[in-house]
């Protein structure tokens, strides 16, 4: 393990506790980094005597974030140790084995594609309420909006090789967030995740951590706007669109025939304006893919929904003797349903990258 560093990121932590992790620590790994991210100055001997023990210790002159920390301790890392085969991130708050870490260690060397992430197992009874219900309502949001499936969302517990860090090193996020961040990074910079199943360790029933359960949870679940907003931005764009042209085509109601050519034309015109506008924000904004295969493949299920859309509107339009301008409630009902497959589609298949996250 002499090419693996810890990195141990804290905050005022308790040094009763931290001490006594640091010395099983040091029995088992040659190089620990600690990143002081703003400790009070009653810490300075503490950290003076880790530095006499040989320890790495890195200072933030104020609190500036474990985000932030674990990425100036990538920095540091990457500059000064170019022999460098990866990194695990603990905790100082005592939650996290010296043996668990052992295990995620030899998986960074084993799988160096990876994110290796050590996770608890939340329905043991020793599992505070608050963090039991951050958890899962994380897992069961992160699995619907972005398609990655993690046991444990807000493990500290993780292994990185070289290389993934270097990808994780552009992911945004300076405090709680940038964890949630690198999970949701792995699709676009195309890293599977590997997870460690690891003990289920609270000190004093967590008191010791940091993370704010409602401050907290609103910086991750922030995050998760941008998708819906797209989706639906992109939704009422076509919408209006489509109302405006079916109102301006001027042969909507001869027919039978220029019934259904107005709708499909509607459709058209309203849908590639809109998908137009969907691709962009989407790749640059929302799934951050630059892989060009995706627009092709977009335009491809534009095309295939876009069929479907008219279609569908036309046939019902049809069935129930309504006028080509009256559809717009129709169009309204129908492509609901089609932007709910859609969004799933462009997860699973469109703005990802070759390879997909394996547990």
């Amino acid at each position: 393990m002499k090419d693996i560093f810890i990195i141990v990121p804290t905050l005022n932590p308790n040094t009763e506790i931290f001490d006594k992790f640091l010395n099983e620590l040091q029995k088992e790994f040659p190089n620990i980094l600690v990143y002081d991210d703003g400790c009070r100055d009653e810490y300075d001997s503490f950290f003076t005597k880790l530095e006499k023990d040989n320890i790495i210790v890195l200072h933030h002159y104020i609190n500036l974030g474990k985000g932030r920390a674990m990425k100036d301790a990538f920095n540091y890392l990457l500059e000064n140790y170019h022999n460098l085969k990866g990194v695990v991130t603990a905790d100082s708050d005592g939650q996290h084995s010296v043996k668990d870490i052992k295990k995620v260690a030899e998986e960074v060397l084993n799988h160096p594609d990876s994110l290796i992430m050590g996770c608890r197992n939340f329905n043991k009874d020793n599992v505070p309420a608050r963090n039991r219900f951050g958890n899962k309502t994380t897992r069961g949001v992160m699995k619907a909006f972005i398609g990655v499936s993690v046991t444990d969302t807000q493990t500290g517990l993780r292994g990185l090789s070289k290389e993934v860090m270097i990808k994780f090193m552009t992911t945004p996020g300076d405090r709680f967030e940038y964890e949630t961040n690198q999970l949701i990074d792995t699709i676009s910079k195309n890293v599977p995740i590997k997870e460690v199943e690891i003990e289920t360790i609270y000190v004093n029933g967590n008191t010791e951590s940091h993370f704010n359960p409602l401050k907290d949870s609103f910086a991750i679940y922030k995050l998760f706007f941008k998708y819906i907003l797209s989706a639906l931005s992109s939704f009422i764009i076509d919408i209006l669109l489509y109302a405006l042209f079916i109102k301006v085509l001027p042969w909507q109601n001869v027919n039978i025939v220029n019934l259904s050519l107005s709708i499909i034309l509607a459709t058209l015109f309203s849908r590639v304006l809109s998908s137009i506008y969907n691709f962009i924000i989407n790749a640059k904004v929302v799934f951050k893919n630059k892989n060009k295969s995706s627009l092709i493949k977009y335009f491809i299920l534009v095309v295939v929904q876009m069929f479907i859309s008219a279609f569908t509107v036309d046939i019902i339009a049809h069935i129930f003797s309504i006028k080509s301008s009256k559809t717009v409630p129709i169009k309204l009902a129908v492509d609901a349903i089609i932007f709910l497959i859609n969004f799933i589609i462009q997860r699973e298949f469109i703005f990802v990258g070759e390879k997909k996250n394996e547990k």
